[in-house]
């Protein structure tokens, strides 16, 4: 195993610096040998990182499936250019990264913006991605809510957190997600840049995690769906707010109406972060899905 440069150390996996041609250098965390059926490339959603996978990465493995997660351009540990955070160039990324690894078959799975990376993926790359999954994403339309990018940015804009002590934000993540497995705390918390002084940073800057909300605010993931030919499978949370599970709902109806080969498997209840909270259940879910001849 390489050293790791995490806060927390990766203690079961393969971490792998990945170059790009002309763009950045990607850090992926590789579980599995690639030698049994396709790879999981496992994507994370906007200001996460590859290390909330970890849980059904470790479950994937012991399943007898390898996996790759990866530090998308600007997050966590791989290098973080001023420009190309739009979905074309980031899928280009992720190829980049398949090929370099010699992966022949991938399941593009991913979670909130990395759920609609999945869909754009698996509508512009069908010769890389031969299934897909989306986690509590993939039918993000911001421009439906939010008209305006200005009305837009104002309601979604992140908290600035530089400078907050990492003690204090770790003993509040904690608290807020109690029913986490340990795996799924320290992928939040490998969120951040640590520092000497007591205080962290998110690894993702303030003008590019905007950058990449005005990319989302302008998708449209429901005019690619009756094109993707690939089975697509949907993993929504029901996280208890009524009316927003409703949309879900009625979103996730639309597409698998104009799907060539659609499913749906809601977790209810659950944390829109549903594969850090239940990584054994997302594991299961995904290795059934794939036994079964759906996500061939």
């Amino acid at each position: 195993m390489k050293p790791s440069r995490d806060r927390f150390p990766i203690k079961d996996a393969i971490e792998r610096r990945l170059a790009v041609p002309g763009g950045p250098t990607l850090r992926a965390l590789i579980r599995g040998g690639f030698e049994r059926g396709p790879v999981f490339v496992l994507v994370h959603g906007l200001a996460s990182n590859a290390r909330m996978w970890d849980g059904v990465a470790v479950a994937l493995e012991a399943g007898g499936y390898s996996s790759v997660a990866i530090d998308l351009r600007g997050h966590g540990q791989s290098d973080k250019p001023d420009d190309g955070y739009g979905f074309d160039t980031v899928v280009a990324d992720i190829v980049a990264a398949v090929r370099v690894l010699g992966v022949t078959q991938a399941i593009l799975v991913g979670q909130s913006w990395g759920g609609n990376i999945a869909v754009h993926g698996l509508r512009h790359r069908p010769d890389v991605f031969t299934s897909g999954v989306a986690v509590d994403g993939g039918f993000i339309e911001l421009g439906t809510s939010f008209p305006s990018w200005d009305d837009c940015a104002h309601h979604l804009q992140p908290p600035l957190l530089a400078g907050t002590r990492a003690s204090r934000l770790e003993s509040a993540i904690r608290s807020m997600n109690s029913d986490w497995p340990e795996s799924g705390i320290i992928g939040a918390l490998s969120n951040f840049e640590y520092h000497e002084d007591g205080t962290l940073s998110p690894w993702l800057s303030f003008d590019r995690h905007m950058t990449i909300l005005r990319e989302l605010w302008m998708h449209r993931p429901s005019e690619m769906l009756p094109e993707i030919e690939q089975p697509l499978l949907f993993l929504p949370a029901d996280s208890g707010d009524v009316s927003w599970t409703r949309n879900k709902e009625h979103a996730i109806e639309a597409a698998l109406k104009v799907l060539a080969h659609g499913r749906a498997h809601w977790f209810r209840p659950a944390h829109h972060d549903l594969h850090a909270q239940f990584p054994d259940r997302t594991a299961d879910v995904l290795i059934t899905h794939l036994e079964e001849g759906f996500l061939r």
